[in-house]
């Protein structure tokens, strides 16, 4: 019997990177390859769809280099949710106000449409309820109607076509110009019910030239993830990646729900089972963290994103909350410490978090604590520096810290690292809690991927503090092992996403919630929580 692989290509915020990866969904070779990124601006991000294309190919190149072309089956993408502009004949189309053709994409936490987002939810249009009540700043519609207000003659009447990362790869891919089911209802106010773009919606926030033509700036065409794209991989792409033309392709996920997808289907023996989706939150951990779980009946909750149908697995509705910051905020944190410099220099090749997690454990040691939690009892922190995503969903938000003194040396870093971690679970919980507020069934298990879940002190202090058993799978590549999922599906190696998952979601390691802290983190909340109502009483103050 001929083997069979797939490979999964995952394009982040910093990287592309690529991973060969077998029906069982064991990944047998990665590779990353760093992305350029602009910033020249304020609350501006962009990026080349030119050179993460290169990237992908030069990765995708390396991780097949030793497999026999035949064997591989199936190529499938995930990307962040950011915003790809084409002019004529597919040329990059320039979204900066340096004119520079090559900045022709904005990143996903790219904040310069604050104005445009709030027109878009002045209408208070129906369809707003699918995205927690408002549009987010990082969504498409807003960085379109920016592009309108501000590059109109060099830019807006010039565009070809408008993608979605993900969509952009697999177009590029095959030359066949359909979108993602999960993109366009996750993060452009595609109508998923009435499956179609919302002719009175683009109307009302002055965007209804995009419908032109049957939609075609920015699909005509809705694929369900997973499903095979045109023809397959054209002879050009095939070139590119040495790979053979006319594997399959499958329709592309947002990088974050790709991660969920490869996490659902992860168990251990006593942790919920595939079939019961319902009862498992999936956290996909890297510059941000997104939280993904799956229902079989809606649920609208104001500031969640969703019920989006059949964003991720058919016939189940998704809710999607996050924070804007996680793992880009605990980088900050430590980074802007004096003492930063001192251990990096120490360290060789230890990592930083390792290094502090230990250090920790000393403290609560030499001060006969039973756990490094309560050195945080007088240092509370609300973390979203760069807005609250989720359930606030007020991108204006900003970050406070409440117990700050003089002190500089390691362990005063130390302890504002723990309560910044303590800080991105109480927000988990708040998350949880919101959900909860509107009839959504209990969780069970929560299930983490991503640069984070490598830190079994954010990973505990989340069990802990939500008192709910954390999944790591066996497998850490499980954005990448999603991706490859959409292949697999798409080439008919398994019926449907949920049975690709099955069999190619492995096993895990689970951590359980200790109970000994449970009342001091209940306190530690509730000052969580005053601090966001502290928060607006400054805002009312000094407006």
């Amino acid at each position: 019997m001929p083997k069979i692989y797939f490979v999964g290509v995952d394009v982040g915020t910093s990287s592309a990177r690529a991973a060969l990866v077998r029906s069982d969904g064991k990944v047998l070779q990665t590779i990353a390859k760093s992305i350029r990124i602009w910033n020249t601006e304020h609350e501006h991000f962009e990026q080349s769809s030119e050179d993460i294309w290169n990237a992908v190919c030069s990765c995708v190149q390396f991780v097949t280099r030793d497999t026999p072309k035949e064997e591989i089956v199936a190529i499938s993408f995930d990307a962040t949710c950011s915003l790809v502009i084409l002019g004529d004949n597919g040329e990059p189309l320039s979204v900066s106000n340096t004119q520079n053709p090559q900045q022709n994409v904005i990143v996903w936490m790219d904040h310069r449409a604050h104005k445009e987002a709030e027109k878009i939810n002045a209408t208070k249009h129906d369809l707003l309820r699918y995205v927690g009540g408002q549009v987010s700043v990082e969504m498409e519609l807003p960085k379109l109607l920016w592009l309108k207000t501000n590059l109109y003659l060099s830019t807006w009447t010039k565009i070809w076509r408008a993608f979605d990362l993900p969509d952009f790869l697999t177009w590029r891919s095959t030359d066949c110009d359909s979108r993602s089911l999960c993109t366009v209802i996750c993060k452009w106010n595609y109508d998923g019910v009435a499956m179609q773009w919302n002719k009175k919606f683009f109307q009302e926030i002055d965007l209804d030239e995009l419908l032109n033509n049957n939609a075609e700036i920015i699909g005509r065409s809705i694929q369900e993830p997973g499903t095979p794209v045109g023809k397959g991989l054209t002879e050009r792409a095939a070139k590119e990646m040495n790979l053979l033309p006319g594997i399959v392709v499958g329709t592309a996920l947002i990088d974050a729900h790709a991660g969920a997808l490869g996490m659902f289907g992860c168990n251990v023996a006593h942790a919920s089972c595939i079939d019961n989706l319902e009862g498992k939150l999936a956290l996909i951990c890297g510059t941000s963290t997104c939280h993904m779980s799956l229902t079989r009946e809606p649920c609208s909750a104001d500031g969640i994103w969703g019920p989006y149908r059949g964003a991720i697995i058919p016939n189940y509705y998704l809710n999607e909350g996050g924070q804007s910051a996680s793992g880009l905020l605990l980088d900050h944190i430590i980074k802007t410490h004096p003492q930063y410099m001192h251990i990096h220099l120490k360290l060789k090749d230890e990592n930083i978090f390792s290094y502090l997690n230990e250090l920790l454990r000393k403290m609560a040691k030499e001060r006969n604590l039973d756990d490094p939690c309560y050195l945080t009892k007088d240092l509370h922190v609300w973390p979203d520096f760069h807005g609250n995503r989720s359930p606030i969903a007020d991108p204006n938000l900003k970050g406070m810290i409440s117990g700050l003194n003089m002190n500089m040396d390691e362990e005063s870093l130390a302890v504002l690292y723990l309560a910044f971690v303590q800080a991105l679970a109480y927000g988990t919980r708040h998350l949880i809690a919101n959900l909860l507020g509107y009839q959504r069934s209990p969780f069970h298990l929560l299930l983490f991927c991503g640069g984070l879940a490598k830190n079994l002190l954010y990973i505990q202090c989340h069990a802990d503090i939500c008192q709910l058993p954390c999944l790591i799978p066996d497998e850490q590549e499980m954005v990448l092992v999603g991706a490859a999922m959409l292949g697999a599906c798409a080439a008919k190696v398994y019926d449907d996403l949920k049975i690709a998952a099955a069999n190619m979601g492995g096993g895990g390691t689970l951590l359980e919630p200790q109970a000994n802290a449970k009342e001091y983190h209940n306190r530690k909340y509730q000052v969580f929580l005053e601090m966001l109502k502290d928060q607006s009483k400054y805002k009312s103050i000094m407006s």
